[in-house]
């Protein structure tokens, strides 16, 4: 819907991209999640699972500050992970207050069978833009990201 005589051109640029940009995650978003719960995952689950797989151990802290999550959140997607036996908390021997949370042998063996499995599910969704329109997305997507967040 064009908005360009009620606000003018600028702002009528500014909705446009926000609604493109919001549809567009809206539709990439559905698709990713449903290649995650082929997995049995819920997607805060395989997000902890990939950070965890890629990045190694880290604290509960760590891992809802990668996730974005608040750390009740976190601290309920561990505790399913480690039900299923995919993770395991063990106490930092320098400072016992703090938990260092890894993957088990079962949870890195699923994580290196399903994360390549997601990675080519997400090179066939992003295949409908070339790679050169894929990496100047990704700096435009970041600057405006880094933009809005203050950060560089």
């Amino acid at each position: 819907m064009k908005t360009t005589k009620k606000y003018g051109k600028k702002q009528d640029t500014a909705l446009s991209m926000w609604v493109k940009l919001a549809r567009a995650y809206t539709t990439f978003s559905k698709k990713s999640l449903e290649n995650i719960r082929s997995f049995n995952l819920t997607e805060p689950q395989f997000s902890a699972l990939e950070s965890l797989g890629h990045l190694g151990s880290m604290t509960i802290g760590t891992l809802c500050t990668k996730q974005l999550v608040s750390g009740g959140n976190m601290t309920l997607v561990v505790d399913n992970l480690e039900k299923e036996g995919l993770v395991e908390r063990v106490y930092n021997k320098e400072d016992r207050r703090t938990i260092i949370v890894h993957l088990t042998p079962k949870g890195q063996s699923l994580f290196d069978n399903i994360f390549s499995q997601h990675a080519k599910h997400i090179e066939k969704l992003a295949s409908v833009l070339t790679e050169k329109e894929q990496e100047e997305l990704s700096r435009l997507l970041k600057k405006l990201g880094t933009g809005l967040s203050g950060t560089k």
